[in-house]
């Protein structure tokens, strides 16, 4: 299904923004804009045309022009009469930038030295002139056929006044002279919406925010391809249609990644199978940096979770990933969402972990995954509906890795003894003594009644032993505590993920509010 609608493209240089149509299949965006073909005739080049008109005692030229060099524009055709002159030749359209009146060069002359030049210029009147293919939409040139009908142009007064030429001017022959028409051999032609470019969906990225900013377009976007080609800001005329835009490039882009990821998931094992990926912004560290986030693609693939700077699209890609984590040693968390009202939430998914992040930033949709030695990365999406993909595939590839490990041990040590921790799928925690392998006690999951920790290295774990009913203290230290914590969450929200699912899903801070939204 094919996608059409009308659009401007801003150009940030300029701050001008131009008329365009885009056309959105499932694979590729085009970007089209309007010009002057020749359809039939002599081959000439659709550039530049030469005209004669013949001046007619009722409707004059039958044309008007807007613009001028004071405007930093050329003097265009911004309309054409019904049954006059112009229309006549069959060769003239709205939209055309005056280049010569009579020999004349005008391209560099004022909206009065024009239509001083028009009107002065006697009954034959000769004009040469090029179709602009980008008229600022400050012109507000209706576009008119072809395309879809458009009341965008309408109804608003440009800050351009029309000058009309459809007066008489000065005639010095009054009897009325032959019309002005095509002859038979002449070249025919017709203004069509061409494609400008073509930008693959495949892997591209949207971005909502001005460059290096948190500061959110209005009603606009840019849509990056993989090689880095980008549309140009996308602009909209209301909230709803750049919305409605935004939604359908994403999701065909969504589908896309979906087919990539069957593709790829045919060369991998059942246990290193991708389960989601996508682009994220993940801000930066540092106010001083120049760009506060910066393109990331993610991957949650069999044990790993990925951050790249590309994406991987060859199976040696994967190792050139800029980190790469174990899943049952990071811990997912939304910070942000953007609700119908306006209003933030603040939402923590986890109990006992304390990290305070600056939450100064105005982006919505923000989530964080907290990694090893109390590190972090700090990312935000577009649409809401992508963190809650992204808070169920976390939780998802977390849990299957939680299960296909079954356990993990690490080396710890308390009052100079080593000794060794295990966190079982089935057993629950068990700690014994790294040499003797000799077990000092077990817990199952559900005796775990609290922690506490000292931010650095030592935890104090607090059990419930199932006769005396009285809590027993165990403390340990290790060199990566932040690792073995998150560990300890991933395998108990599994186990309660694999006795009660509906429960797991009734805490999805995202999906609760995003379809709400």
């Amino acid at each position: 299904q094919t996608k059409t609608g009308i659009a401007l493209l801003y150009d940030e240089v300029s701050e001008n923004a131009y008329d365009i149509r885009l056309k959105l299949t499932k694979e590729v965006l085009t970007i089209q804009k309007q010009d002057v073909v020749c359809v039939s005739g002599s081959d000439h080049s659709a550039n530049h045309r030469t005209v004669t008109l013949r001046r007619q005692p009722v409707g004059g030229l039958g044309l008007s022009i807007k613009g001028g060099a004071e405007h930093k524009v050329p003097v265009v055709i911004s309309k054409i009469f019904k049954d006059q002159a112009a229309e006549q030749t069959g060769m003239l359209f709205i939209g055309d930038a005056i280049i010569q009146v009579n020999g004349i060069n005008v391209e560099s002359a004022t909206h009065e030295e024009v239509v001083h030049l028009l009107r002065n210029a006697g009954d034959e009147v000769t004009i040469t002139v090029q179709y602009l293919r980008e008229a600022p939409s400050f012109l507000k040139l209706p576009l008119g056929s072809p395309g879809p009908s458009s009341d965008h142009s309408s109804g608003t007064s440009s800050p351009l006044f029309d000058s009309g030429l459809h007066l008489n001017g000065n005639s010095t022959n009054t009897a009325p002279s032959s019309p002005s028409s095509p002859i038979a051999n002449e070249p025919k032609y017709e203004k069509r919406w061409l494609d400008s470019l073509s930008v693959p969906l495949s892997m591209a990225r949207i971005s909502r925010y001005k460059t290096g900013t948190d500061k959110l377009r209005s009603n606009a976007f840019e849509v990056l391809a993989l090689d880095g080609v980008s549309t140009g800001i996308l602009q909209f005329y209301t909230a709803q249609e750049s919305a409605d835009w935004l939604r359908a490039m994403s999701t065909n882009i969504s589908d896309l990644t979906l087919q990539n990821m069957k593709m790829a998931n045919k060369c991998c094992s059942p246990s290193d199978q991708v389960i989601h990926m996508g682009w994220v912004n993940e801000r930066l560290e540092g106010s001083d940096s120049s760009q506060l986030y910066k393109f990331k693609f993610l991957a949650l693939k069999g044990s790993s979770f990925y951050i790249f700077s590309t994406p991987p699209v060859s199976t040696l890609d994967w190792v050139r990933a800029e980190k790469i984590y174990n899943l049952c040693e990071v811990l997912f968390k939304i910070h942000k969402l953007w609700l119908a009202d306006d209003c933030w939430l603040q939402a923590n998914l986890y109990l006992g972990i304390h990290q305070d992040f600056d939450l100064e930033d105005q982006r919505p949709y923000c989530f964080s995954v907290m990694v090893g030695h109390g590190k972090s990365h700090y990312f935000n999406v577009e649409l809401g509906s992508e963190l809650a993909v992204w808070e169920k595939s976390f939780q998802r590839a977390i849990f299957l890795e939680v299960q296909r490990t079954g356990s993990k041990t690490y080396m710890c040590s308390w009052q100079g003894d080593s000794l060794c921790f295990t966190v079982d799928f089935a057993l629950g925690f068990t700690c014994f003594d790294s040499k003797t392998k000799n077990v000092l006690w077990r817990f199952k999951f559900s005796q775990l009644k609290g922690s506490s920790d000292d931010g650095k290295t030592r935890v104090k774990l607090l059990f419930q032993n199932l006769d005396t009913k009285q809590i027993e203290t165990k403390e340990l230290e290790f060199q990566d505590l932040t690792a073995v914590l998150h560990c300890i969450h991933s395998f108990i929200a599994a186990k309660v993920a694999s006795v009660d699912p509906v429960f797991i899903d009734s805490q999805s801070i995202a999906r609760k509010y995003m379809y709400s939204n």
